[in-house]
Order: structure tokens, then sequence, then C-alpha cells
């Protein structure tokens, strides 16, 4: 079977009236009930932006080791700071046991954090978490503008996806309006030596929250998207663009009818090994207390309702496993639902 990855044009849902909304919803709806990835152009994110934020992973990846060191993941695996070398094995998440990932990467979570319960106790302590910000000249000022940015784009695809599902244009925002936007930046770096067998730049998974976007270098040792027969195709992110896909949440949330697919990073050949290769990921997901049900009549999957939280920290402890231990807390402890 042909893997069908669009690339959809978002200037009209964006900038356009509602029929030209529509039109654009048609083309995610198809993509997101097929392939379960697109890409897209017409985002409104500045290039100049896109290249800076870029760069500036590139300064922090390239700091002294006490630079980074200083904004070491906390021990309970949550995403905030740096992710040293080999820290996850992504795979596990699906419970395949594989070598650690090729991989180093900063995270960080949301920027504007208010008060109350949601925020401070049960799941919000973890979600809400305080970022880590390394000493690099213009680092935080730059990154934060990219996150800021990159809500806004959110926030336009999460109007398109209810229009796909026939629903209100407007049925996402009052639970996804205290969310939880995680910014990755990766870097995939020089393989000196040859992987160990079954070793890869990010193992075959599936993304835990409702969508994610991923700017990428488009050079070899790149993302591979799985098809319905179990075949690896190769996927490119669009010049000026980037890749969509839909996520475990989402897929959840709509009982099946949107397709989270399976995907990974493989590592570049050998004569070209020596390459390092950048990428921005953003993550956006519901408000912490979301209940991930069928939307409408569409519950195909016949899942039991969990609030996104309980369902996101399943994800990020198994993932958290390698050789050195995992995650610090349960996933019950970080979503708040471990008894006292």
């Amino acid at each position: 079977m042909t893997l069908r990855i669009p690339v959809i044009d978002l200037t009209p849902l964006r900038e356009g009236d509602l029929p030209a909304r529509r039109a654009v919803a048609r083309e995610i709806e198809a993509a997101c009930t097929d392939s379960g990835f697109f890409t897209i152009v017409g985002h409104g994110i500045p290039q100049d932006l896109i290249a800076r934020t870029r760069q500036a992973g590139v300064d922090f990846f390239n700091a002294p080791e006490d630079v980074k060191q200083a904004v070491l993941r906390p021990p309970s695996k949550i995403s905030r700071g740096w992710n040293p070398p080999k820290d996850r094995t992504i795979a596990s998440s699906l419970g395949v046991v594989t070598p650690p990932d090729l991989q180093e990467a900063w995270a960080m979570g949301p920027l504007d954090i208010g008060e109350g319960p949601f925020y401070t106790e049960g799941a919000g302590k973890s979600f809400f978490a305080p970022n880590q910000w390394p000493d690099v000249p213009g680092f935080r000022e730059t990154v934060e503008e990219y996150y800021r940015a990159m809500l806004g784009l959110g926030r336009h695809v999460m109007r398109g996806f209810a229009l796909a599902l026939d629903l209100d244009e407007h049925y996402f925002e009052d639970k996804s309006d205290r969310g939880y936007a995680n910014l990755r930046i990766v870097r995939y770096f020089g393989q000196d030596d040859p992987p160990e067998p079954g070793q890869l730049r990010s193992g075959a998974h599936t993304d835990y929250g409702a969508f994610t976007f991923v700017k990428g270098d488009n050079v070899p040792g790149g993302l591979q998207v799985q098809d319905r027969d179990g075949n690896w195709v190769d996927l490119r992110t669009p010049d000026g663009g980037y890749v969509c896909n839909i996520a475990d949440a989402m897929q959840r949330w709509t009982g099946g009818r949107f397709r989270s697919t399976m995907h990974r990073v493989v590592n570049p050949p050998r004569d070209v090994a020596r390459q390092d290769r950048i990428s921005i990921v953003t993550f956006h997901n519901p408000n912490h207390d979301t209940i991930l049900r069928g939307i409408g009549d569409s519950d195909a999957d016949n899942e039991p309702p969990v609030t996104f939280a309980e369902h996101y920290f399943g994800k990020i402890v198994r993932a958290a496993s390698n050789p050195d231990g995992g995650s610090s807390n349960t996933a019950a402890e970080l979503a708040g639902t471990a008894a006292e």
C-alpha cells in the first residue's frame, strides 16, 4: 500500500473565511484518517525565527559540559532541561527492549503558569514544573519567542481538527486552554562507532500527546514512517515547512478515527555517519484533566476513559527506562493519582 503524506497549505486555515477553513479541514481529515501524517506550509512561523532557534540548539549542544550539567533533566525524567546522550529508550514506551537512542536533547514546558491547584497540585506539579534555562547567550529569549509562535500555530491546527471532525470550530478550546505544550530540541549526534544491533537515533514509537510539529534537517539518517503493511518510508520536511503527525492522545480521544502512526529516526549511512542532525519538535497536548474518550459516536477503540495525565505519564515513565535506571517517580505519582 502506498503511503500518502500530503502537503497542506495552512494559509486559508489561518486567514480565510469559514468555507476556506472547511476546505483545509477536509484535507486534514483525509490525512489524519489515512496515514496520520501530513506536512504543512503556509504556517506563518518566520523562517528567521526557525533558523535562530535551530542555532540556539546548536549553541547549547556545543556548550561546555558544566553548562549542560547545570540544567540536567530531573530524576523524575519529566521533560525539563538536558537529556544527556543515550538517556532515553523511546521504543520502551511500547514495551520494546532496545539499546538507548543515539541522541541528546534539551526540553521545556509551559511559560505562562496560572495560580491555583490545577497548576500546583496533583498532575499540575509535574506538567507545570519550572523550566531549566542554560547559561547560553540569547538562548532563552529566542526559544521563548519560538515557543509562543508554535502555541499560536497549534491553536489554528486544533480548530482545523475540530472542523475535520464535524464539530464546532472552537470545540477544543476549553479542553486545551491550559494545555501542556512541550518543546524539544534534539541533536542526533554524529556516530564515530557503528550502532549496536537494534539501536537507532530514535527507536520506533508513536507520540504521546495530541499532535506534533517537527522541523528536522533533511540529511541522511532522518525520519521514517511505517505504512499499513509494515514498510518504512522516508519522510522529508518541505522547504520552509513542518511535518505534523497525530499522536496517541488524539487517537484515543477520537475513538481511533484519527491515526497515531509508528515512526522512527534511523541511523545515517556509514560514509556520512559523523554528520549531526538537529530537529526541533513541538508536542501539543490538552489540559491534563481532559478525559480521553471517543468524540461523538466514534468509540471504535473501546478503550476505558482516562485523563490525559494518566495516559501521558504512563508513556513517559516507560520511555525513561535505560540501563542506568528510569524515572524516580511512578506514573501514578506524576499524574497525581497515587494513593496517599
